[in-house]
């Protein structure tokens, strides 16, 4: 065989595997996992001291207390989720009422109220204030029902309504609603916030988030 001949296969044999690599299709990417939608709904929550339901709206009250404590607070259980989720909840002031007050024309009540978000390690997460004024019973926001009173009624009753929203961190999975201040002026004098007393109402307690993805099975 001619020498230039046999350049020339030999030069063609050394191209055939590169030729044929470059012909191979690219294995696929991997799909990214579907991202979950956002889910609202009414949270887990264990609440200290139960305060009741409401006649009107039939939401369910419970008293925030006054303290440091994160074990001692309502504690709400926020779902496994990605990225941050959302806590929202109403927040009130307690009233007690009295007929007898009302009647003697003493019934003027005056609240402001400041509860704490915790986590369980104790670190502030946001706050919720209200404040409120009563005059008369229509300044009221509810009856709780379950009381001695008329209509089978407690005296004790949320005042003002106030939406309030904190943004809870990934790796938070409960949190806990704790009082700060309460200042309020009623016929009986004047009312501060003390460890382990009621300093407001809080209800319709939810949780918006998204829920992280199911553990991977080994």
């Amino acid at each position: 065989m001619r020498p230039a001949l046999l350049l020339v296969l030999c030069a063609l044999l050394a191209t055939v595997p590169m030729e044929a690599q470059r012909s191979r299709p690219a294995p696929p990417k991997p799909k990214p996992a579907p991202v979950a939608a956002l889910k609202t709904e009414p949270a887990a929550v264990k609440c200290t001291e139960l305060l009741g339901t409401g006649v009107k709206s039939h939401a369910s009250f419970c008293f925030v207390l006054a303290g440091r404590d994160p074990a001692q607070g309502v504690l709400v259980t926020i779902p496994p989720h990605t990225g941050t989720a959302t806590l929202t909840f109403a927040l009130h002031n307690r009233h007690t009422y009295s007929e007898e007050q009302m009647k003697a024309g003493q019934g003027f009540a005056k609240y402001t109220a400041v509860i704490g978000v915790l986590s369980m390690t104790g670190d502030l997460l946001g706050r919720g204030a209200v404040e409120s004024e009563f005059r008369s019973a229509k300044d009221l926001y509810d009856r709780v029902s379950g009381g001695a009173g008329p209509g089978g009624v407690k005296a004790v009753a949320p005042i003002g309504n106030e939406a309030v929203s904190v943004t809870i961190p990934a790796n938070v999975e409960q949190v806990s609603l704790l009082g700060e201040v309460l200042e309020a002026t009623t016929a009986a004098g004047r009312e501060s916030a003390a460890p382990g007393r009621p300093v407001a109402i809080v209800s319709n307690v939810q949780v918006e988030y998204r829920p992280a993805p199911p553990a991977r099975k080994r």
